[in-house]
């Protein structure tokens, strides 16, 4: 395969290959590892060497990162099945030596446009992730959620690649940090690329928990003083919006173990209990008390549990 460079060719036949680099700074090299010989074949048990690109390097985690290197396995055996897709593979994946670095290149490259270089936002995002430990874990949480949550997941590559509501939701965690700093304008930038690129309008202001999941995520918005827990699930054409007539604190505040059906309105700021479930297409104007289902417009509770 072209992606691969085995530790047996001579040096000019890898330096022909367009996957090497003569500087080992700029390599990304992925050697025999048992993890990696128990899932793909042996003809990919050598060494890769990626294009490079410019980069911020993050503190590496000083525990194995198991996640990480689940996603790394899970691109060389797609690297395996598409060897079309190898450059993509080691640029987005096996060139970067943590998620984090990874997540900052994929961010940059999707944000960035003619008068926002990529270089720059890269080197925001990694700056954010790599002093933010609370963010970190939040991004393997979500990734976690959506593998387990969603079927149409068929990896944690594939997530991390593919799925803007996921892609979206960690944009939004860096801006909301950089919010926090008092980085006003940087972070509405991010939240107005995020919009412009994924379709996904989040106020950097909004705060969300671990565990998210923007399913499909496309035309989704969440108001500046939202709040939204841990393990919620939230479908596409969402929105936790105000109901125009006050200032301040205007957003619905969205408990544990939520469920958010599609084309759904929560508007105010309301209340939704833990583990509620709110029906798609519906209109929610007051509280939903927690494990209740409620539906309808004006959405009406049904299943309340005595």
């Amino acid at each position: 395969m072209a992606a691969c460079v085995h530790n047996s060719r001579t040096s000019t036949e890898a330096a022909a290959s367009p996957f090497s680099q003569d500087s080992a700074d700029h390599q990304c090299q992925i050697r025999n590892s048992p993890w990696f010989a128990k899932k793909c074949k042996p003809s990919f048990q050598n060494l890769f060497s990626c294009d490079p690109i410019k980069r911020v390097r993050l503190q590496a985690d000083k525990e194995d990162d198991v996640l990480w290197l689940k996603i790394r396995e899970q691109a060389l055996c797609d690297m395996e099945q598409e060897p079309i897709l190898s450059k993509y593979y080691c640029s987005s994946i096996l060139q970067h030596d943590s998620l984090e670095s990874a997540l900052s290149n994929e961010l940059a490259a999707k944000l960035s446009n003619t008068d926002l270089p990529r270089s720059t936002l890269m080197e925001v995002f990694a700056g954010v992730l790599a002093e933010d430990e609370e963010v970190r874990r939040a991004i393997r949480a979500d990734l976690k959620a959506v593998k387990e949550r969603d079927p149409a997941c068929i990896s944690y590559a594939h997530c991390f690649l593919n799925f803007k509501g996921f892609l979206a939701c960690q944009a939004h965690r860096v801006a909301h940090k950089l919010w926090s700093q008092g980085r006003i304008v940087m972070a509405l930038l991010i939240q107005s690329r995020v919009s412009e690129v994924f379709a996904v309008d989040i106020h950097p202001g909004a705060k969300l928990g671990h565990g998210v999941v923007l399913d499909h995520a496309t035309g989704i918005v969440i108001g500046e003083t939202a709040v939204i827990g841990d393990n919620v699930t939230i479908l596409h054409n969402v929105t936790l919006g105000g109901t125009g007539k006050v200032n301040g604190d205007r957003h619905p505040k969205v408990g544990d173990g939520v469920l958010i059906g599609a084309g759904t309105k929560v508007l105010g700021s309301i209340r939704v209990g833990d583990r509620a479930k709110i029906g798609a297409g519906s209109v929610v104007l007051k509280e939903v008390p927690p494990e209740t289902t409620s539906v309808g417009n004006p959405a009406r509770l049904v299943g309340l549990k005595s």
